[in-house]
């Protein structure tokens, strides 16, 4: 039993994931199939497929992998104005990784969940929190900051507040986002008019806490979100810092999209005893996602570009690049051919990188140049392609990059330009990672010829060889007429 409630050993079939919950009450069982279970939320699941252990006062339910479960929002005991944001952003049923996270998180556990991009993991965090806080303060608890959560880039962490916003609407719970970029005292004044969740990046935040506008000893939850990331990015000190200002008993939930053992050193140091789910297919790349490598000349991929731009005038497309400097080259090219489009890259200040984002949110961009500081995590809403014009030079973000498109339930097209010259051993790379071969696009030398000769780029610049050719033609009558005006005038003088 003790083995089995802090996550040891505990008899279950093979290749059976395990589902733990209080048992409150056992119903009859349906053919033999179907057992109907009274959870710690008091939501009800109906599971097949399924071995049941009874350890009162909980019951171990092991699951097939691939169980398939009936079971919709309305179901769960969250507050009624969570369920109402719910249907109004057409969220019905929950994914993978929000059936396994939001029981464990409304009990108060301690969760580290790993799963890919796309999975909707900031609504499994975001719906049990909101419940939580909203309860609590209908009873009139202490006010203070409740829950922060940290996020390793200003986009990231404006994205994460849009969602805890839009799911709490109709809760009386404050959501504020405090990043750096930007002049801090209005976010002084919204801190001090009272905020229950803060979504932050870590430098922002340890300037507003050295400067004592933000305390965070009444803090009931700590979430570290894409903690792989702020790895990368060199913020594992920040992460630890942080803990110096937070209570001893608090509920930490670490989410992340990848896991190796630094991740792992990190998230035991911080969680107890947490419940741990992986959300992890055999391909990192979702199945929504159709993605497929063009093998191009480097000095091709502008024709290419502006060939699949054109066949999609209708479509939101995003397009990698590997440098600042690459991206205002690719979206200079685009202006040349008559394709309006805009950049993203840490070069732009704040202000213009969260107008980008929103004009291209709404569609009223429709072609977005951007290097990885977009590739991570940004919930970009109806990208319909991603065209990888510069092939990733870490793996893992072709996984990321491509995860901008065929999000939730919508499907995707991801492109990726490969020149054979320089980008071959990349690619190999690639699919060393995803542990599967990339579908090659088969381009005829018909095609390619077709795409070179019929850009506008090339008809303008045969325009301009016309032009100058009959510039050039004028030039010379116009000097012939000159000179035989001249020789005339000679004779006459003789």
């Amino acid at each position: 039993m003790a083995g089995f409630l802090s996550g040891g050993c505990h008899p279950r079939l093979p290749n059976y994931h395990p589902f733990r919950v209080k048992f409150l009450r056992r119903n009859t069982f349906s053919n033999g199939r179907i057992i109907q279970l009274l959870l710690t939320s008091s939501n009800f699941f109906h599971f097949s497929d399924f071995y049941v252990s009874f350890y009162l006062p909980y019951i171990l339910v092991s699951l097939r992998p691939n169980t398939v479960f009936c079971m919709k929002f309305e179901s769960y005991h969250i507050l009624n104005e969570i369920k109402r944001s719910l249907v109004k952003m057409g969220f019905n049923r929950p994914t993978d990784i929000q059936f396994k996270a939001i029981p464990p998180i409304l009990a108060g556990e301690d969760v580290l969940a790993i799963a890919q991009t796309g999975t909707g993991k900031t609504a499994a965090f975001a719906i049990p929190v909101i419940h939580n806080i909203g309860s609590r303060k209908a009873q009139a608890t202490t006010g203070g900051i409740k829950c922060v959560v940290m996020e390793p880039t200003r986009e990231l962490a404006l994205q994460v507040t849009q969602v805890f916003q839009e799911i709490g609407q109709f809760t009386k719970v404050k959501t504020l986002c405090v990043f750096g970029g930007v002049e801090q005292d209005p976010q002084i004044e919204q801190l001090q008019n009272g905020v229950d969740i803060l979504v932050v990046t870590p430098g922002r935040m340890f300037d507003l806490v050295s400067q004592g506008f933000i305390d965070l000893k009444t803090v009931e939850v700590l979430i570290l979100d894409e903690a792989d990331h702020m790895l990368d990015l060199g913020f594992i000190n920040d992460i630890r810092d942080i803990i110096r200002f937070l209570p001893k008993y608090r509920q930490t939930l670490f989410f992340s999209a990848t896991i190796d053992e630094k991740i792992k050193d990190l998230a035991y140091s911080l969680v107890r005893k947490a419940i741990r789910i992986q959300i992890s297919p055999n391909d990192p790349v979702s199945k929504n996602i159709n993605h497929s490598v063009a093998f191009v000349k480097m000095d091709d991929k502008r024709f290419f570009l502006e060939r699949i731009i054109n066949e999609n005038v209708d479509k939101k497309i995003l397009i990698f690049v590997r440098t600042k400097v690459r991206a205002e080259r690719v979206s200079a090219a685009m202006q040349r051919v008559g394709i309006q489009s805009e950049t993203l890259h840490g070069d732009k200040l704040q202000a213009d990188r969260i107008s980008v984002l929103k004009r291209f949110g709404t569609g009223e961009v429709k072609v977005l140049v951007a290097t990885d500081v977009s590739a991570r995590g940004i919930d970009i809403p109806d990208v319909d392609y991603v065209i990888n014009y510069d092939l990733p030079e870490v793996p893992e973000n072709y996984v990321h990059r491509v995860g901008r498109t065929g999000r939730g339930v919508r499907r995707g097209i991801a492109v990726s330009f490969c020149s054979e010259e320089e980008e071959q051993q990349l690619l190999k790379d690639i699919e060393s990672y995803t542990g599967n071969a990339i579908k090659v696009l088969d381009i005829s030398k018909t095609e390619y010829v077709e795409t070179i000769d019929f850009s506008a780029e090339a008809t303008n610049d045969w325009k301009s060889l016309m032009k100058e050719a009959e510039e050039l033609e004028a030039l010379h009558k116009k000097n012939e007429k000159k000179a035989r005006a001249k020789k005339l005038s000679k004779a006459k003088k003789k």
